[in-house]
């Protein structure tokens, strides 16, 4: 049975259900497996494979604790009806790279991949262990994961669900969606803050053992929704797995060539999934990280020097809008030679100065991932390229992915088979979409404009976008206007944890 190790050093756990369960390592720390799987089928197969087919086994490969029943129990209820079209996800052309289409989940965004799976896997997991306490899920959002973890635990028995979202820092739909969601056991509050205050602040909650005791007086104890939970980490494996299967399925390269992975990244889950692929055997010759104006991991790619002392943009692919990237300290685990106390080392110097610096090592071991960018405008002209050239739309964050792609390509001369990473409805960013295709009056770009698209009735843009190009706008964004507003709540910073105890009635 795989062992999860901590990235700090400091906790080793016998299973993935337990991993699944703690969240975050008493350590600080990020659960890891010991050891990368290798694919449980070969790249023949997988071309003929199905998406469920493929989740089974690339999901029970890491979490080899759960049995085939309980696998095949978690993906058969997690991917189905509530999942738009029927191959779960699509992959589509649009000119040069292929579109990884992660968004037809109930919620329009890349995370319902995990979110719809994370609460089956979650309930597995506390029957297993024998684990009595009510789990409370306590998640920071740059506005998706928090809709999405909604969504998947409302109402979920044994469970109650927290979430926390910078007031100023997400798009009025991802607001809408949040703050209209039903379930007894739902509890959001805006923050005035970044979605790094947010996310700081449950980190720090994790890590409060004084906090922990009076929970567990109660009852109660923490787990997570965000990606530091390896529960949320390991299904997004699956996505990439299957793209390269349906690559391969459709003429694009022959089982065994390589592929290039170009992924729009904050807090760099979602391009560590694709690494992980390519660790269990799919070929990749490329992980190409995209950042908006908040371009730390770019810059950290190309220079090794790890930098959060720099101004915080708030842009128009707002979940993009992090200078903290959580994940980013399992891929240094891994390249350090599973060094916890080198890893330790480097978290402390963040937490203490704000940057640090990794070692030669660890710089050769990043020389498969490529780093750039785009600013908000080259965003907006982006969607509008794309829509008129090859009739494809796309939201502001995959839009930062293909811009980026089309730099590498001039750069590089790389024309290798790339697919991007689609990561959000349109929908969710109608204003910008609107203005880069024409059916809104202006662009609201760049922080400039912030505050211009915080004032416009985003609602309105649906339909004006679905007119113009016949998209139907998702089921789940269509009905928010009528939706009454069930969470109010705005709090600062320093008061998360009375917040935390009051949604749990221990004040």
């Amino acid at each position: 049975m795989r062992k999860y190790v901590s990235t700090r050093g400091g906790q080793v756990l016998g299973s993935s259900a337990e991993a699944v369960i703690m969240g975050i390592a008493g350590d600080k720390g990020l659960f890891v497996p010991e050891d990368i799987p290798a694919l449980p089928f070969s790249l023949d197969e997988l071309a003929g494979m199905d998406y469920r087919a493929v989740a089974r086994k690339i999901i029970g490969a890491f979490f080899d604790d759960y049995t085939e029943e309980e696998i095949d129990y978690c993906v058969t209820n997690a991917y189905d009806s509530k999942f738009a079209k029927p191959e779960i996800v699509p992959v589509v052309k649009a000119g040069a790279p292929w579109m990884l289409e992660l968004y037809h989940g109930r919620t329009s965004a890349f995370k319902d991949m995990a979110l719809s799976i994370l609460p089956y896997l979650l309930t597995t997991a506390v029957r297993k262990t024998g684990e009595e306490k009510k789990i409370c899920i306590l998640t920071a959002t740059s506005g998706d994961t928090g809709k999405a973890a909604l969504a998947g635990f409302a109402d979920v028995p044994g469970t109650e669900i927290i979430v926390f979202y910078p007031v100023d820092g997400v798009s009025k739909v991802q607001k809408l969606q949040m703050v209209t969601q039903e379930g007894d056991n739902t509890h959001v509050f805006a923050i005035r803050g970044n979605f790094d205050d947010a996310q700081t602040g449950v980190k720090k909650i994790f890590n409060d053992d004084e906090f922990a005791a009076q929970l567990a007086d109660a009852g109660i104890r923490l787990s997570s929704a965000n990606s530091i939970n390896v529960g949320r980490l390991v299904p997004q494996v699956a996505y990439y797995v299957y793209g390269y299967g349906r690559l391969v399925a459709e003429g694009a390269v022959k089982a065994g060539e390589p592929v290039n992975v170009c992924v729009p990244t904050g807090n760099f889950g979602n391009i560590l999934a694709a690494y992980y692929a390519g660790k269990m055997g799919i070929p990749i010759k490329k992980f190409i990280c995209c950042s908006n104006e908040n371009k730390v991991l770019t810059d950290f790619i190309n220079t090794g020097v790890y930098d959060t002392r720099r101004e915080f943009h708030l842009t128009n692919s707002p979940s993009m809008d992090i200078l903290v990237s959580s994940n980013l300290e399992r891929l240094l685990y891994h390249l350090s030679g599973a060094d916890g106390g080198e890893i330790s080392r480097l978290m402390s110097e963040l937490d203490k100065q704000g940057v640090y610096e990794v070692s030669d090592e660890i710089r050769e071991g990043m020389s498969c991932f490529y780093g750039g960018y785009c600013d908000a405008e080259e965003t907006v002209r982006t969607i509008g390229e794309a829509y008129r050239e090859y009739g494809y739309l796309m939201d502001t964050h995959t839009a930062v992915a293909y811009r980026v792609y089309e730099d590498y390509r001039k750069e590089t001369g790389d024309e290798t088979p790339t697919m991007i990473a689609s990561t959000a409805s349109p929908y969710k960013f109608a204003v910008s979409v609107a203005a880069a295709i024409g059916a809104a009056p202006e662009a609201c770009t760049g922080e400039a404009g912030a505050a211009a698209q915080a004032a416009v009735e985003e609602l309105d843009y649906l339909n004006a976008v679905s007119e113009v190009t016949g998209v139907p706008v998702p089921e789940g964004l269509a009905g928010l206007r009528s939706k009454e507003i069930r969470h109010k709540d705005v709090i600062d910073i320093p008061d998360m944890e009375k917040a935390v105890s009051a949604a749990l009635g221990l004040e």
